[in-house]
């Protein structure tokens, strides 16, 4: 029997916080028998900013995403989605705001549930931030699981 959900999307910024996301996301698509949908939003940033930004960042730069990252996280995401017994998995890495990124994706692949951890990184010397999903979660016009990934 098919779940409320046939469309579950899940952002993830290829930190272990959001690869928590991605597994509940599969989980529940899994449970529920819908499709995955997995993203990566990303900025490319010139050489100078990116630095800079690692150099605030530290340990935390990995989570700096540029789009050859983004595919990275995407795959590393999708691996994982499977192994927690998601059928059908699709992956995208879309340049933009996070917020923005999986507000499009979320219309234009009519999810029914967009999932996201509950930290992340914005791109100001890494500040640990709660506005991506407070921001989706006011601004989705679908249904919102914020997942406590900390």
């Amino acid at each position: 029997m098919a779940g409320a959900y046939q469309t579950v999307l899940v952002g993830t910024d290829g930190s272990e916080t959001s690869f928590r996301a991605v597994e509940r996301a599969a989980a529940l698509a899994r449970d529920a028998g819908a499709a995955l949908v997995i993203v990566s939003a990303y900025r490319p940033d010139d050489d100078s900013a990116l630095a800079r930004e690692k150099d605030l960042l530290g340990a935390e730069a990995y989570q700096l995403v540029g789009s050859a990252p983004a595919e990275d996280n995407v795959g590393r995401a999708r691996d994982r989605a499977a192994k927690v017994g998601a059928r059908t998995i699709d992956t995208l890495t879309v340049r933009g705001e996070p917020v923005d990124v999986l507000r499009e994706v979320a219309e234009n692949r009519e999810a029914d549930l967009i999932v996201v951890g509950n930290r992340g990184l914005n791109r100001l010397g890494g500040r640990i931030l709660g506005s991506v999903p407070a921001d989706i979660a006011r601004r989705a016009g679908t249904d919102v699981l914020i997942v406590h990934t900390t």
